[in-house]
């Protein structure tokens, strides 16, 4: 019973250690993935819907809280020569396998949205990932903030055959982007130290 006793005890501290451990580690490279992820992950989307800026919206970035649910968004700035010209930040959707991330941009003059650009996926290779396709994403290009539908809801946005799902989770995030843009909108200029055109 002693032997037991001194295993269970000895199994117990060894548990503990090793779950002291796991949680330090997690701690300690926490900052460096969310690095990897601005650098490597975002960065780009954002290069792919902003082409003509000279800032470094990664390093720019600030995040705002929505007023109605207290959610947290980080928004990119978009400048050029010092003038704020738009923003752009990720919201998700459910997609077909998990959650669709989606980097939208705003041009502030003429208003409307900038583009899209996918951050994360994990849709079905060939069918579901042809949303980050330019036959998809470039529909959003300079688009109204207005009429953001697929045509099947009376809008002018095509959704990718046989890939509803994946099709519907990308909306989904453009238009959760749109609410936070019209939600936020007014702290823009303010919180970024530069004057909207």
């Amino acid at each position: 019973m002693r032997e037991i006793l001194k295993m269970v005890v000895v199994l117990s501290i060894i548990c503990g250690l090793a779950g002291l451990s796991l949680a330090s580690l997690k701690q300690f490279t926490a900052p460096y993935i969310v690095e990897q992820e601005l650098t490597f992950v975002q960065g780009p989307a954002i290069a792919s819907v902003f082409d003509d800026f000279d800032n470094d919206p990664v390093k720019d970035r600030k995040t705002f809280q929505l007023p109605e649910t207290g959610e947290k968004v980080t928004v990119f700035p978009a400048r050029r020569d010092g003038r704020l010209l738009g923003v752009a930040f990720e919201t998700k959707g459910q997609g077909y396998g998990g959650d669709l991330g989606i980097m939208v941009g705003f041009n502030f003059q003429p208003e409307g949205v900038q583009g899209i650009g996918v951050t994360t996926m994990k849709e079905t290779p060939g069918i579901g990932a042809r949303v980050a396709k330019h036959g998809f994403t470039g529909q959003f290009r300079g688009h109204a903030l207005t009429d953001l539908e697929f045509r099947s809801q009376g809008g002018d946005i095509d959704a990718v055959s046989g890939a509803t799902v994946s099709s519907t989770a990308a909306m989904h995030s453009v238009k959760k982007a749109l609410h936070i843009y019209t939600s936020l909108k007014g702290q823009f200029t303010e919180a970024f130290g530069t004057e909207a055109p």
